[in-house]
């Protein structure tokens, strides 16, 4: 059994899932990039530059809490085949939902500007869900948890 993480090890354990969850938002926008519809290609290509960017930003993070920035893997297994452009847009509101959760867990466990930032991630992840879903979530970072609760 693991033992649980110190309160100052919180930070840096949740950052570092948000730095995995941006990795695979950044391989998932690659997918989505490729099959969305023309009309929504930039709405896409700015989606992944924002994960870049925050992808960075998190590997600096890491590194200021102590931490080695976990690096991306080779591939990712997506959740289904995206082979249309509704396939793609379901992809990315699933990504967001993903990358939502993993900063509602460091805005729970970081303090100042840090929970700030990721405060501001996770209204950005779910800003961009309700665009690709065409509707928003009560409680954005949450809703893909309690639906895997559901269904445990």
């Amino acid at each position: 059994m693991t033992p649980a993480p110190t309160p100052a090890g919180r930070p840096l354990e949740a950052a570092q899932a948000a730095l995995a969850a941006e990795h695979a938002a950044a391989y998932g926008y690659g997918v989505i990039g490729a099959r969305t519809a023309p009309e929504r290609a930039n709405e896409a290509r700015e989606a992944h530059g924002a994960h870049l960017a925050r992808r960075d930003a998190l590997t600096r993070t890491v590194r200021e809490l102590g931490g080695s920035p976990r690096p991306s893997e080779a591939a990712y297994t997506l959740p289904f085949a995206v082979r249309t452009p509704g396939d793609a847009e379901r992809l990315a509101a699933e990504i967001e939902d993903r990358v939502a959760g993993a900063y509602s867990d460091l805005v729970r466990s970081a303090e100042g500007p840090l929970r700030r930032e990721a405060a501001d991630a996770l209204s950005a992840a779910a800003l961009r869900a309700a665009r690709w879903r065409g509707v928003g979530v009560a409680f954005p970072g949450l809703a893909e948890r309690s639906g895997r609760a559901r269904t445990s």
